[in-house]
């Protein structure tokens, strides 16, 4: 009889699902990791327009539609200066496509994927699947990644480490010194640095540096998405960036699982990319005033929470019981240990909703606190 694949059944259904299933209709989302602004406008006018045209009823090229990776291109160039090849980009279906496609291409059975513990939890998932090994490894106390910590977990058998920044579910902000020093490890020790920049324009202190921008070698692949930055999520449009040999590895995976992304998803993303960016400034400095706010209820609340400087989490130190006393008053937040085991003892709050929501849900969560201690 027919039973199941083994790199399956070591994948569980994610511990955020779990959460939101166990919620009332009615609680105060704080969990949900989206955007609560519109697409812009000019994002769907760029897809309707395309229907409109009748150019989104065939499939496109594989890598996508050759007007979409040049504006993708183009951006690396007025952003951070990064000079990209349009043939070295595959638009794909979310960055969750672009990370699947990067570690099937460049992981082989057994071989070890480095990840930060707590992280994102599709860097374990989608490691197992590939038939990898997953290696998390700890933060440090500000829950930023250490760059001697991913260099001394390296082995012979280590494939690539993960690099996200800004960070899910910490919203912490790599500094330029860590990510030149993640570059330097990726040159010197020959194994892939995978660079997880969807958050990449939600950053409210400092700048966000991608290591493409400082390796020496093509052992840096950045996936970004428009999913979080032009409020996306639905549409599906990420992308990844790398050398030629490597962009064509992760397009054998890309042909067969996928053909190409969206077709009306892509005129969308195109327009976002390359039509006016006040959304995106409007969206970012709305998170950063919710931020305050939030750290200032969690800390008079007594919790103790490192400043997240980018994405829309934070991360406070939560007592025993919290996470269940917080939900059972109808707010939903997310026990830490969803996203590994050295999250426990921490909850993912997200303040990607409307400001008279999260005051509402910060007076019950002080209420919550109190009810624990």
């Amino acid at each position: 009889m027919t039973e199941f694949a083994a790199r399956v059944e070591q994948v569980s259904i994610s511990g955020i699902r779990e959460v939101f299933e166990a919620a009332s209709e009615d609680a105060i989302n704080l969990g949900i990791g989206q955007p609560d602004f519109p697409t812009p406008e000019h994002a769907r006018r760029g897809a309707i327009e395309a229907i409109e045209a009748e150019r989104t009823d065939a499939y496109t090229s594989n890598k996508g539609t050759r007007s979409l990776r040049e504006a993708i291109a183009t951006k690396y160039d007025r952003d951070y200066g990064i000079d990209v090849d349009p043939a070295d980009v595959i638009a794909t279906s979310g960055g969750s496509e672009a990370l699947h496609l990067a570690l099937e291409a460049h992981v082989d059975a057994g071989q070890e994927v480095i990840f930060p513990d707590p992280g994102f939890v599709s860097y374990d998932a989608l490691t197992r699947i590939a038939g990898g090994t997953p290696k998390p490894v700890p933060l440090r106390d500000d829950l930023t990644l250490d760059p001697a910590t991913v260099e001394e977990a390296i082995t012979d058998e280590t494939a690539a480490f993960v690099v996200n920044s800004p960070a899910n579910p910490t919203g912490a902000v790599q500094s330029e010194e860590d990510i030149r020093e993640f570059a330097r490890i990726a040159d010197e020790h020959g194994v892939l640095c995978l660079s997880d920049e969807v958050y990449e324009h939600i950053v409210f202190d400092g700048e966000h540096h991608s290591p493409l921008k400082f390796a020496e070698t093509d052992n840096v692949v950045v996936i970004s998405a428009c999913s979080k930055t032009y409020s996306m999520t639905g549409w599906r449009l990420g992308w990844v960036v790398a050398s030629n040999r490597r962009i064509e590895r992760m397009l054998r995976v890309h042909q067969y699982a996928q053909a190409c992304a969206s077709a009306p998803a892509q005129f969308a993303a195109e327009a976002a990319l390359t039509g006016p960016q006040e959304p995106v400034r409007e969206m970012v400095d709305a998170f950063e005033e919710r931020r305050d706010v939030v750290l200032d209820g969690l800390e008079d609340a007594g919790l103790e929470v490192p400043t997240p400087s980018g994405a829309f989490y934070a991360m406070p130190k939560v007592p025993d019981g919290w996470c269940e006393e917080v939900l059972d008053r109808d707010v939903i937040v997310v026990p830490g240990d969803a996203f590994g085991a050295n999250g426990e003892g921490y909850a993912r709050l997200s303040y990607a909703t409307g400001m008279e929501e999260l005051k509402e849900a910060l007076e019950i969560i002080d209420g919550a606190t109190k009810a624990v201690r």
